[in-house]
């Protein structure tokens, strides 16, 4: 209880250095993701992103009970489901996001909608299937190579078949840049 004679004094203002918040530049709150550019990203940000990406199709196929003609099980052997589940991925980020309105979620539903129908023309054109993938069929333009005939792989062990997958692009990525590091002129830094 204050007394009327004797009100409290005000908070002593703290000395430079020892507020907690001095010294934040960065932004409390993380940036809104960005677009994804799979060509682009190293060894260790595809890493990241293939093990996000994965974390979240798998929640994505539970929550709306979504079939193996719309999110195949080997989506991750296809650049073109890359491409699309990644860009649906960050749209619900955003959609999701604190800051975000409040009627972002309708907007990425109804865009849901749009690419559920994408995602079922790029697993009929692909031939990936419940229990078994093969390579999209790539057609040969007049003056190319004829293209090598596909067969369909039975996969007996999905998770085991993605973390393989992850471990070979990770690998691949490391070797391009360890490569293109080689390549640079010692002394300058640049490319000869």
């Amino acid at each position: 209880m204050t007394d009327e004679k004797n009100p409290p004094e005000p908070p002593e203002a703290m000395p430079p250095g020892d507020d907690p918040a001095d010294g934040f530049e960065e932004p409390l709150l993380p940036e809104p993701p960005h677009p994804i550019n799979w060509n682009l990203l190293t060894a260790d940000e595809a890493e990241a992103e293939w093990l996000e990406l994965n974390k979240w199709t798998d929640w994505l196929r539970r929550t709306y009970g979504l079939p193996a003609s719309v999110l195949p099980p080997f989506w991750h052997r296809h650049p073109e489901l890359v491409w699309e589940l990644s860009a649906l991925h960050l749209h619900w980020l955003a959609a999701y996001d604190p800051e975000q309105n409040a009627s972002a979620p309708l907007g990425w539903h109804r865009d849901f909608a749009d690419a559920r129908q994408r995602l079922r023309d790029w697993v009929a054109a692909c031939g990936t299937r419940l229990d078994r993938d093969r390579p999209t069929r790539q057609t040969a333009w007049p003056g190319e190579d004829p293209t090598e005939p596909v067969e369909d792989r039975i996969i007996k062990d999905r998770d085991q078949d993605f973390v393989q997958f992850v471990l070979d692009d990770v690998q691949a990525r490391r070797e391009a840049e360890e490569a293109f590091f080689a390549g640079l002129n010692p002394a300058t830094g640049e490319l000869p």
